[in-house]
């Protein structure tokens, strides 16, 4: 597959139109038959996410944070895939791993200061690459990272305002 071919049209429709490479994407989650699961609507189809074990959700499907970690390992994976398609460089596979630590006593609220939330994530990228150079692989590597939406998000955080509604 040639990525490059596959995209010039796209960015030069961009270059032209700039307002055409500005999408919107939308998750929509629902209850489902407990408060401890919820269906996700996306354009890619539908996902079942249930409460970790660990605050007493049943461990039957993945929760938001497998989610979220897997959000940032098959993106940084599809980038590296495509960027190395693009420049050329040989790769046999790509595996990457995402990690991310995290204090449940902060998302239980039994401590103040324990933060809700991620402490630290960790990004491992396994890469067969024999036939390729140290240049193309650096190469691979700051591209894979700057190209990686959902690795830069996490970088350069956006604003996320929280609008509620509810009916009486």
């Amino acid at each position: 597959m040639d990525i490059r071919a596959l995209q010039r049209p796209l960015k030069q429709r961009y270059r032209e139109e700039p307002e055409a490479a500005r999408i919107t994407l939308r998750a929509v989650a629902r209850q489902a038959d407990s408060p401890l699961r919820c269906r996700i609507e996306t354009t890619g189809g539908t996902v079942l996410s249930e409460a970790h074990p660990g605050v007493g959700g049943p461990g039957t499907a993945s929760c938001s944070g497998d989610l979220f970690l897997a959000a940032l390992a098959a993106c940084a994976q599809i980038t590296c895939q495509m960027v190395a398609n693009a420049l050329g460089i040989p790769v046999e596979h790509v595996r990457v791993t995402a990690e991310g630590d995290l204090d449940l006593r902060g998302t239980l609220g039994l401590v103040r200061d324990v933060p809700v939330g991620f402490q630290t994530i960790q990004i491992r990228i396994d890469l067969s690459a024999p036939a390729a150079t140290p240049e193309q692989l650096a190469s691979l590597r700051e591209k894979t990272e700057q190209f990686c939406v959902i690795y830069q998000t996490l970088r350069q955080p956006p604003e996320i305002p929280v609008h509620w509604s509810s009916t009486t």
